[in-house]
């Protein structure tokens, strides 16, 4: 399942190139049932080990399978953060999908209340204050490790102070199964 998830979001990908639908949604769906469940992905592509698009959903609102099309297309063309993927850096990409599970509000007292409610690296965290609202994956921990890095930059990735834990923003958690 985890070859045909990836093989799905790279031919979305050059389907987006050449402005094609060639992925056969109904063999998909007959062969593999549970493409039809709604299910949230996203899906992250990185270069040379750096990031070169991410877009996903935190709710699952479609089948998996319309999901991760959607993102695929999306993290490599609509990321406000990038220029479009070029032919030639599709090449190269790497490609990860995330399966998310559904997000769990998280209560708190304090911040160090929150921060024993939290598992580092395994996480993935939706902050929302107001308006505003973000969210980093599990996989962020790896490049930001502590409690205090992680949860600043998040803040800042709101629009929001980096303390604005000291707001009490509201705080859910949810875990990913990664296919790459």
């Amino acid at each position: 399942m985890q070859n045909v998830i990836l093989a799905i979001a790279k031919q979305a990908i050059q389907d987006g190139f050449e402005h094609a639908s060639t992925i056969d949604t109904n063999a998909l769906l007959t062969e593999y049932p549970e493409f039809s469940k709604p299910k949230a992905t996203f899906v992250t592509l990185t270069l040379d080990g750096q990031l070169r698009g991410c877009i996903g959903s935190l709710i699952a609102h479609r089948p998996l399978l319309d999901d991760l099309i959607h993102n695929a297309k999306a993290a490599a063309f609509d990321d406000p953060r990038f220029y479009p993927l070029s032919l030639e850096e599709f090449l190269h990409v790497n490609i990860e999908v995330s399966l998310l599970s559904e997000p769990e509000v998280v209560e708190y007292r304090d911040i160090d209340d929150l921060k024993s409610k939290i598992t580092a690296g395994m996480d993935g965290i939706i902050l929302q204050k107001g308006g505003r609202k973000a969210t980093f994956l599990p996989q962020v921990w790896e490049q930001l490790p502590t409690f205090e890095l992680f949860f600043s930059h998040l803040c800042q990735k709101a629009g929001l102070d980096a303390h604005c834990l000291e707001n009490h923003p509201d705080i859910s958690r949810y875990r990913v199964e990664k296919v790459k």
